[in-house]
């Protein structure tokens, strides 16, 4: 499909609250984007409504807030719809669980079930065509077979992608985090290593820190006292140990190029399992970390918080949130100031180094949206 060249409506509410009044707040401000989305023209009564989102990570909590979520439920909810709050497997299933309930999110706070999209044991997906460079994808069944979602992001930085809104949260958060038959290639590993790179392990410079240890989430990383190991089988090529192994005893292939456009292409593909119109962004541009949810920390962000965004067009909300991140003026105590970037600096992409408009233009380029984009503020409930 041919790049798209309309401008593409974002709504956009400011974190800014100037008046001591309900309807200035930024959850009425939501509120007023959910109403502007007009959620009765997208879901049908009756439709089970995948309400994608991150459940976050033990030692992180810079996710999209309960609250959020619950008016983004109500929303669903008032038009017919049947929501449920969803993720995939990140770490093993029931202790991915037991996070999202530490983290605030629940039947009970966010008025809807609270599942894995993969099932409890990350198995329970179906194979979708993606592009030339993943091939087939492994799509989480519940995402895959719900005739509408609305996706819910936290903007915030990613070591790999750079920057992790909507398309990452839909490529990497809606295909599973493995396969019955046990190869990483058809799960969400085939994301983080795209080509026939694989990880390289030197551990001949390791100097037993351990960080590799207590960061892998599913438990491959083994130590016995005196060496360690690995669980070639349990191994999910999240490449957490390599981010975190101060010696360079393992690493990872940074073909970053490639790496963009696959995020693009499983987006693609996740999409494709719903029918034109049935899918509705939200980004939360608040709380910028360097760092993905899914870490087990979470560093002060990088800028103030900008806003939420919501639009239909998933190139244009997130060519919108990239920008206002990129515009903003760096925090002091940041990842930005140790780096000396002042106003006027990309932020997010000069302190990653990395530059996520790369993943922004291939979606836009498989013909997902527009980067061209109105931004429309909603300044207080109407």
């Amino acid at each position: 499909m041919a790049k798209r060249s309309r401008t593409s409506i974002v709504y956009y509410a400011s974190a800014r609250a100037t008046r001591w009044d309900y309807k200035y707040s930024l959850i009425a401000k939501l509120e007023e984007l959910i109403k502007r989305l007009d959620f009765s023209q997208h879901i049908e009564h009756d439709d089970y409504v995948a309400v994608k989102t991150h459940f976050g990570s033990e030692g992180a909590h810079r996710i999209v807030r309960p609250i959020f979520l619950c008016k983004i439920v109500e929303g669903v909810k008032a038009v017919g719809g049947k929501p449920f709050v969803t993720d995939s497997t990140r770490i093993l299933g029931w202790d991915y669980l037991e996070v999202a309930n530490q983290e605030g999110i629940n039947p009970l706070s966010v008025g809807a079930p609270v599942i894995l999209a993969d099932g409890i044991f990350g198995y329970d997906n179906v194979p979708v065509k993606a592009g030339p460079i993943l091939g087939e994808i492994s799509v989480c069944s519940a995402i895959h077979d719900a005739p509408a979602m609305v996706v819910v992001s936290h903007c915030k930085g990613h070591i790999q992608a750079g920057y992790g809104g909507a398309i990452k949260n839909i490529s990497m958060g809606g295909v599973s985090g493995r396969h019955r038959s046990g190869d990483w290639k058809r799960a969400r590993g085939h994301l983080h290593v795209p080509s026939e790179m694989d990880m390289v392990r030197n551990l001949e410079m390791c100097n037993l820190c351990l960080q590799c240890y207590h960061v892998c989430p599913t438990g491959a990383v083994l130590f016995d006292g005196a060496d360690i190991f690995f669980d070639e089988d349990k191994c999910w090529r999240c490449g957490r140990c390599a981010r975190v192994c101060p010696e360079e005893a393992i690493t990872k292939g940074r073909e970053l190029t490639e790496f963009q456009r696959g995020l693009a292409e499983a987006a693609q593909a996740v999409l494709s399992t719903f029918a034109p119109g049935k899918v509705l962004y939200f980004n939360f541009v608040l709380e910028v970390q360097p760092e993905c949810d899914c870490m087990p920390v979470a560093d002060t962000p990088l800028v103030q918080d900008q806003g939420i965004l919501a639009s239909t067009d998933i190139v244009a909300i997130e060519q919108a949130s990239y920008d206002l991140i990129n515009q903003a003026v760096p925090l002091p105590g940041s990842l930005a100031a140790d780096k000396g970037l002042r106003q006027g600096d990309r932020i997010l992409a000069d302190a990653l180094d990395v530059d996520a408009q790369e993943q922004i233009n291939a979606a836009a380029e498989l013909g997902l949206g527009s980067t061209a984009y109105e931004l429309v503020e909603v300044e207080s409930k109407d």
